[in-house]
């Protein structure tokens, strides 16, 4: 099954790097390329690409704006957002994750990397990077947390394995250490993953984690 690609970066030079990395492997393929958030929302919609590799910083529409205006976008539900960064603005990252996107990535990347990277996102199985993700949550939602037990009114439409399962995604782990846990199958981890973000109505995983930590359901912890 091939993953269509939109690539979104002001630089033209970026975006041809990118897209021969991309094409280099049999199941990715670039759909197109925008050089701005505008460009990018359109095309996405045009091209209904799976996953949409956008740069935050760009002229006119800048790509939280144009991230924010994808996922918010019922029609372009099944589009994912994977943000490139260099990781010298966390916060950047951070409003990113709140606007929809689900992961981010730097763009000194190997090719291989960005590759699974892609498959990842399409899948929307798991967050692509966990420790680091967890790191930016910690840091720009480091406030008073909830005693444990306490179920925040939002969640209340979750059973409490769905909460139990949430709090475990929330804090990065994959769906086989889910399953271990719990002593369930992975298959059984992932529906009840899948029925808490359909409950929620989460675009994926990064959001779902978002929604953890911004109900209280899990607190920052401090390392």
């Amino acid at each position: 099954m091939t993953v269509n690609v939109l690539l979104a970066d002001d630089q033209a030079l970026v975006r041809a790097g990118f897209r021969v990395l991309v094409d280099s492997a049999p199941d990715l393929v670039v759909v197109g390329e925008a050089a701005n958030g505008h460009d990018a929302v359109r095309l996405a919609r045009q091209t209904m690409a799976d996953v949409v590799l956008m740069d935050i910083r760009m002229p006119g529409m800048d790509g939280l704006a144009a991230t924010r205006e994808i996922t918010s976008d019922e029609a372009m539900a099944g589009v994912r957002v994977l943000v490139l960064t260099t990781f010298e603005i966390d916060e950047y990252v951070f409003a990113a994750l709140q606007a929809g996107a689900s992961g981010f990535l730097g763009k000194g990347v190997e090719a291989g990397e960005l590759q699974e990277a892609i498959r990842v996102v399409a899948r929307g199985e798991a967050l692509l990077s966990p420790s680091a993700t967890r790191g930016l949550i910690t840091r720009f939602l480091a406030g008073p947390g909830v005693s444990a037990g306490h179920v925040p009114d939002d969640l209340a439409v979750l059973t409490e394995r769905e909460r139990e399962v949430m709090t475990l995604v929330a804090y990065g782990r994959t769906n086989d250490e889910i399953a271990d846990l719990l002593g369930i199958s992975r298959v059984t981890a992932k529906t009840h993953i899948n029925r808490a973000m359909t409950k929620l109505k989460a675009h994926d995983r990064a959001q779902l984690v978002i929604i953890a930590y911004e109900t209280g359901l899990v607190r920052p912890q401090t390392r």
